[in-house]
């Protein structure tokens, strides 16, 4: 299945990618056109097109997981919610950002080859369809990959669309999968430099009561945001889901991770989070992490279960800028790391 291109070739194939292979394209027509990228996906179920931005107006109609809807503006709603009042102003109504993510349509150009031992790459479209291929089965769909998530990358095979695919590695169920390579871009290695190496005294405190994560160099803050932690619930027989309290050292570093219960084809509303992207684990035992998140915009509540839910951009900072650090060809990096107080 593995195929061979020269430069020439993969520059003729990336032209051509603009006309072909529309199978798999999630959206078409605003990749050129950043006027018109103001996009959003709808990451839950299904939410809500209100009359006015307000959850107490008169509901006019519903709009449904993975449907993009143009945002015309965003409101700041007297309405509420307090902690998260943006509306966006979409066709028909007003919808809340809690449960959507804003995306974009961006297509990629394709190497000649890819990095022996892999190279991190994140999606810049709404979703792109992962597909695996085996010997019985043929080509089977598996889950969708969504913008911001991100893989790893260990090859460049023809995919059933005659087109070039990245081979992807899934490191929880340690399969190969496949997907359209113009989904994905290729992350080079200067972005992941480490952001304030030589201090030796850093530490994160995460305030559950005011929803804030806060970054301390030489008890200096040097970085504050908002985010989302565990919900204060525990499922039977499980453990809480609220994130503990207490005193904890990041452990484990790994810039995309399988959240879930490995079900390659299960229903969307399972818990399945394929390129969790910049994970830094502190509490090993249970497996509570900072990380980016693409299935909500609904930081300043609780919304996990346990983790610190972070926006992607956040969570790759706080991954760069906290030890251990990591090498670009780094699928996870063990350590006593940066300090984490969680009151």
């Amino acid at each position: 299945m593995s195929i061979k291109l020269s430069r020439r070739d993969f520059i003729k194939l990336s032209a051509a990618l603009g006309l072909t292979s529309l199978a798999f394209r999630p959206f078409t027509g605003f990749e050129d056109d950043e006027t018109a990228q103001d996009l959003a996906r709808v990451a839950v179920k299904t939410v809500s097109v209100y009359t006015n931005p307000d959850d107490k107006s008169a509901i006019k109609f519903q709009r449904f997981r993975d449907e993009l809807v143009n945002v015309y503006y965003a409101v700041d709603s007297p309405y509420g919610p307090e902690y998260n009042p943006i509306w966006y102003r979409v066709w028909g109504g007003y919808i809340h950002r809690a449960n959507l993510q804003r995306v974009k349509v961006r297509y990629n150009s394709i190497p000649s080859a890819i990095r022996e031992e892999g190279q991190i790459a994140e999606v810049t479209v709404p979703f792109s369809q992962a597909m695996r291929y085996t010997s019985i089965t043929g080509w089977q769909q598996l889950y969708r990959l969504y913008y911001q998530s991100t893989h790893w990358i260990t090859g460049i095979d023809e995919g059933p669309d005659g087109e070039a695919w990245y081979r992807v590695k899934d490191e929880l169920l340690e399969i190969d999968y496949h997907v359209p390579a113009f989904h994905l871009r290729l992350i080079p290695d200067d972005e992941l430099t480490p952001i304030s190496p030589d201090v030796t005294n850093k530490w994160i405190h995460v305030d559950r009561s005011l929803q804030k994560v806060t970054c301390y160099e030489n008890n200096e803050p040097v970085f504050e945001k908002q985010v989302s932690t565990g919900l204060n619930y525990q499922p039977e027989g499980e453990i809480p889901w609220k994130t503990p309290k207490g005193e904890f050292n990041i452990q484990s570093k790994m810039p995309s991770k399988h959240m879930g219960d490995g079900n390659l084809t299960g229903n969307p509303e399972d818990y399945e989070l394929p390129g969790v992207p910049w994970t830094c684990f502190f509490e090993t035992t249970t497996g509570v992490a900072f990380h980016g998140t693409y299935w909500h915009d609904d930081f300043g509540t609780p919304r996990s279960h346990g983790c610190v839910n972070m926006k992607t951009e956040d969570a790759k900072w706080l991954f760069r800028w906290a030890t251990p650090v990591n090498a670009p060809a780094d699928v996870e990096k063990r350590g006593f790391g940066t300090k984490v107080i969680v009151e």
